[in-house]
């Protein structure tokens, strides 16, 4: 298929890239999302579908990180077999020449001894492919390019996909205020899923932060897109694109809602972060419906059954006020909370482990660069026996 049967093909082979641990979870959103035949790859799902689909998850997953669509699939045996192939494709049908473009991916390949090499080859067909048609050459934007595209090489294997979404899906729009450490929005919204949080018990975060796990319980809860904010896409930018297909697509989108099916309650200790909190939250309809207060959680005190989702404080602190934290947070849950259900995230087994409750499942995640645990605690009456 050439790069303009891609363009105009009624069904394509797209890859929802992911955060490393959340492919299931991935592949959960997207079967919920009526996608069939799903192949879980390393950090991504592929599967067929249409540019329809295409512009619907950019606006619609909550799960994933980037939306990319394949042009072409090839084996190499030398590096100029990379660019003679890469020659062999039309770039000036993909985008015009007047839009800005970067190349990125993967390399897992001895066949190139700098990696940074493949790159600059994809870089020099596509310019080199508008000169030899004695149009302006497009330029490179390294940091926020118009047009993205996707190189992974593993081994002689050679995958160059479109990355319909530019800029990374965590980048929501919504977000105005941070604190120094806020929990990536797509692996926010990954941890609601993974914990099953039914979108009807009371959801608690007592270390709120910035409010990104609120946002996004509310927006799952509600059904409206974690997306909905964000109007910059890569898809816009392609010869292909449809802007009245994207705008129907947009506009049967839901964006308010005068109620949740369930209370969202956040707290934090910071009353500066819970004015972050309170001013990402105005963005929506349902802001006005989440309580956030400025409280240390011990004095949180609310009727079980209760779901907390949380992710407290570490980093920066010593040993043992990190112990002293998450023992007292272990406390609240077994004596306050009793009956209730709770998942913690965090990079300290020393924290996690002072919670002093027998965590019933445990997963590894990143957050970032920054390996974390996230934990289920169950409390009981008296001892489970």
């Amino acid at each position: 298929m050439n790069s303009k049967e891609v363009l105009n093909s009624k069904e394509v082979s797209i890859t929802a890239k992911c955060f490393f641990g959340f492919e299931e979870t991935l592949a959960d959103e997207l079967t919920e999302l009526g996608f069939q035949r799903l192949t879980i790859l390393n950090r991504a799902v592929r599967f067929k579908g249409s540019w329809k689909d295409v512009y619907f998850l950019n606006l619609h997953s909550r799960c994933a990180i980037s939306i990319l669509v394949e042009i072409d699939h090839f084996d190499i045996k030398t590096e100029k077999d990379l660019y003679t192939s890469c020659m062999q494709i039309d770039w000036t049908e993909i985008f015009d020449c007047r839009k800005t473009f970067a190349v990125k991916g993967a390399i897992f390949s001895t066949i190139f001894k700098n990696t940074h090499y493949p790159f600059l080859l994809v870089k020099d067909a596509i310019v080199d492919s508008f000169r030899n048609k004695e149009l302006d050459r497009p330029n490179i934007d390294i940091k926020k390019p118009q047009v993205l595209i996707d190189l992974y090489v593993k081994d002689h294997q050679v995958t160059l996909s479109l990355n319909t979404s530019g800029l990374p899906l965590f980048q929501r729009g919504y977000r105005q205020s941070t604190g120094e450490a806020p929990l990536n929005e797509v692996v926010a919204a990954c941890l609601i899923r993974l914990s099953g949080w039914d979108k009807k018990t009371t959801f608690l975060d007592p270390f709120c932060g910035s409010g990104t796990l609120l946002i996004e319980a509310a927006l799952y809860a509600s059904g409206i897109p974690s997306l909905i904010e964000r109007q910059h896409f890569a898809f816009k930018n392609l010869k292909n694109y449809q802007p009245l297909l994207w705008q129907g697509i947009y506009d049967n989108a839901k964006r308010i809602v005068r109620e949740l099916p369930a209370q969202i309650i956040g707290g934090d200790i910071s009353d500066e972060m819970v004015l972050k909190s309170k001013r990402n939250l105005r963005t929506f309809s349902f802001g006005r419906l989440i309580q956030v207060q400025s409280k240390d959680f011990k004095t949180i005190a609310l009727e079980g059954p209760i779901f907390i989702l949380t992710n407290p404080p570490y980093g920066e602190r010593l040993v043992a006020e990190i112990e002293q934290l998450y023992g007292e947070l272990g406390s609240w849950l077994k004596h306050t909370l009793t009956g209730s259900e709770a998942w913690v995230i965090s990079s300290t087994n020393e924290g996690l482990n002072a919670i002093g409750l027998k965590p019933e499942k445990k997963y590894k995640i990143f957050n970032g660069d920054l390996e974390c645990s996230f934990r289920q605690f169950k409390t009981y009456s008296g001892s489970l026996k």
